[in-house]
């Protein structure tokens, strides 16, 4: 099992995992953000040069997220599939062979922006897709990072990573966790995602996420 950094949070455990995703133990519940399935797959469509692959290790990583902590449910917080021309037939493959070894899983997709273009995913994957925010206690799940009027939110959509700078003008671009009172962000979980460089706020704890393990940013 991968090392974890467990945070509090609105009075619940969280446990920040290397792989990008959220652990709720309360809830045996595993959180991501922005899996974008099939994204390489959409390039290719319009004959860009991308790698191959990235569907199928974003699958392996959630399966073995999901087989090292005890999960009832995942919750994808947006934009599972990258587009309509993301379903090419060898992605729907890998994705019915992965849902067939989570078969008794609860899955739950709060649909972002991606989704609403890509359409919910199709109906034999057995995945719930609800409009935002889904309303877990004591957190609104959403996409979109905006405040909630009466729930802090974790949300994605952004693809948060912050840059950490040296003495030697070095620069490591690292995807992080955002945890803020408001408004809290995951990084994105897919494999070829990108990221968008954030500068954090006085207020907002962030955490990085790098090799088999997660840290906090010193303040």
């Amino acid at each position: 099992m991968t090392t974890y950094l467990s945070v509090e949070h609105c009075g619940e455990t969280l446990w920040l995992l290397p792989d990008k995703a959220i652990y709720w133990p309360a809830r045996r519940t595993l959180l991501v953000a922005d899996v974008h399935i099939g994204k390489a797959a959409s390039y290719r469509a319009l004959h860009q040069p991308v790698p191959r692959g990235t569907t199928s290790a974003t699958l392996a990583r959630l399966d073995r997220l999901l087989h090292s902590y005890a999960c009832e449910q995942l919750i994808i917080l947006g934009d599972f599939l990258h587009a309509r021309a993301a379903l090419a037939p060898a992605t729907q493959a890998s994705l019915q062979a992965w849902r067939a070894r989570h078969s008794a899983m609860r899955v739950v997709l709060v649909r972002g922006n991606h989704d609403r273009h890509a359409g919910d995913p199709p109906v034999q994957l057995g995945i719930e897709a609800v409009d935002e925010p889904l309303l877990l206690a004591p957190f609104a799940l959403q996409h979109e990072p905006t405040p909630h009027p009466s729930h802090p939110v974790l949300a994605g959509h952004v693809h948060p990573v912050f840059v950490l700078r040296g003495r030697a003008r070095q620069r490591l671009r690292l995807p992080c966790f955002l945890i803020d009172a408001q408004v809290s962000l995951l990084p994105a979980f897919g494999e070829f995602t990108g990221g968008w460089l954030v500068e954090p706020g006085s207020d907002t704890r962030v955490f990085l996420a790098g090799g088999d393990q997660v840290w906090a940013l010193a303040n």
